[in-house]
Parts: C-alpha cells; sequence; structure tokens
C-alpha cells in the first residue's frame, strides 16, 4: 500500500453491516491518528456525491484494507 497522507484522494470500501450500501466510495483524507504502531484511523471526507448517497459526510477507517489512493491524474 502507497502511504497515505493528509489531503490524498482515496476510495473507501463500506459494506452492508454499517446499513450502507456496499462498495467503493471516493473521498479526501483530512485527518490521520495513530492507533498503533502500525495502523492509524484515517478519516476521509466522502465526496459530495457519496456524503448524499449514504447520508454520511465524514467516516474513519482503520482497516488497510478498506482504503486505496487514488492516482492523482496527470
Amino acid at each position: 500500500m502507497n502511504k497515505i497522507n493528509v489531503g490524498d484522494r482515496v476510495r473507501v470500501h463500506l459494506d452492508s453491516r454499517i446499513g450502507v450500501a456496499e462498495g467503493w466510495y471516493p473521498g479526501t483524507v483530512f485527518r490521520i491518528d495513530p492507533y498503533s504502531g502500525h495502523r492509524s484511523f484515517y478519516w476521509v471526507e466522502l465526496d459530495p456525491e457519496a456524503a448524499a448517497a449514504l447520508g454520511l459526510r465524514q467516516i474513519s477507517v482503520l482497516n488497510p484494507k478498506h482504503i486505496q489512493k487514488l492516482e492523482n491524474p496527470a
């Protein structure tokens, strides 16, 4: 996994266990809180379309399998 920093564009995976439609949703990392020596909470501001569809504006992600850095467009 590429290192994720504040301001990076990412997509997060949400599943139906949290009461939303399962899938990948785009957003921007706005805060990173260390959790342990190997993990952090990544706080993501969802894109407006994703926020409207999910009824969430922000979400935190701990599992690194559920967050992917998006490549910057050239």
